[in-house]
């Protein structure tokens, strides 16, 4: 974007070499008069000019030319750009056995045989993105695919969308307890951190393709994990309440992310309930941040 000469100040910023390996904006004048804006990292702030990284390649702006400029926030990270519904297909691969059914960008899921109490994540309407119909014809199929096999019928959706407002509009309401975030972190971030003094117990890993389960002592701490893509999925990492206060579960973490990053696994995800402290203060430190938040829907009435 450029903008005439005659509204600009020389000098009017206070950008020195204080922002050296920061993301920055810049408005400089050009030979001829006229002011533009660049944006990249400041690679080097010298006497005389300021070398910045852009998408383009490396610029050098004269400091005299410079008008005003300031740093911004550091760009999302690739993982974080991610759409919610490509990020969730992630998922599916923690439960390769479960039916599913594509209804545009929806994916419909159900356990066919759970074991105990049924997943809502296994039997539910992953409702991200794009089902290709109308509010009201795409909550229809949703009901049906469920009724047909003999289930309640329930939508997962981002919370705050389009489609939780259109649901709720239809008559759908919140399933208590339901809301959860879906997080990321770099892989190689999160188990750099995760590393710390091995447990006393021995750990145990169970392999299954592209699925793992890692078990400490004789059970005291577990933890699984799946691989798709580059991505890596934790899932079910629980401590015994007498084994707790002791970094068993970061020891587990630290495993499963260990056994990705062998696979060439990049980015490690989980989803964790809104309201568990205990998770969120596990894998905050991680580098683990929210990607979105669900929330998962039901008929007001039979269906």
């Amino acid at each position: 974007m450029q903008f005439g000469a005659e509204h600009h100040t020389l000098g009017s910023h206070r950008l020195g070499p204080q922002v050296v390996g920061q993301r920055i904006v810049l408005r400089h004048l050009l030979p001829d008069g006229r002011a533009t804006d660049i944006l990249g990292v400041c690679q080097t702030w010298g006497p005389t000019s300021a070398v910045l990284q852009t998408d383009r390649g490396t610029v050098e702006v004269p400091l005299a030319t410079i008008v005003t400029g300031k740093p911004v926030p550091p760009r999302a990270s690739v993982r974080q750009r991610v759409p919610a519904h490509v990020a969730e297909r992630h998922a599916l691969a923690l439960w390769p056995h479960v039916e599913t059914a594509v209804l545009g960008e929806w994916v419909l899921r159900c356990d066919p045989a759970p074991v105990g109490r049924p997943l809502k994540r296994a039997n539910s309407a992953l409702a991200l993105g794009d089902s290709g119909l109308e509010p009201a014809e795409a909550a229809e199929a949703v009901q049906a695919f469920y009724a047909a096999r003999g289930r309640p019928a329930m939508a997962q959706v981002e919370a705050g969308s389009a489609t939780e407002e259109a649901l709720t509009t239809l008559g759908w309401q919140p399933v208590p307890g339901g809301d959860s975030h879906f997080q990321v972190a770099s892989l190689a971030t999160a188990l750099r951190a995760s590393r710390g003094p091995a447990p006393v117990e021995e750990v145990h890993l169970a392999v299954d393709g592209d699925r793992v389960e890692v078990v400490v002592g004789d059970g005291v701490a577990r933890g699984r994990a799946g691989f798709h893509e580059d991505w890596l999925g934790l899932h079910g990492v629980e401590v015994d309440p007498a084994h707790r206060r002791r970094g068993l579960a970061r020891a587990v973490v630290a495993e499963l992310l260990d056994w990705g990053g062998s696979l060439g696994a990049t980015t490690a995800w989980l989803h964790v309930e809104v309201d568990n402290d205990a998770a969120l203060a596990l894998y905050g430190p991680l580098g683990f941040r929210t990607h979105h938040s669900l929330r998962y829907l039901t008929p007001a009435g039979p269906g």
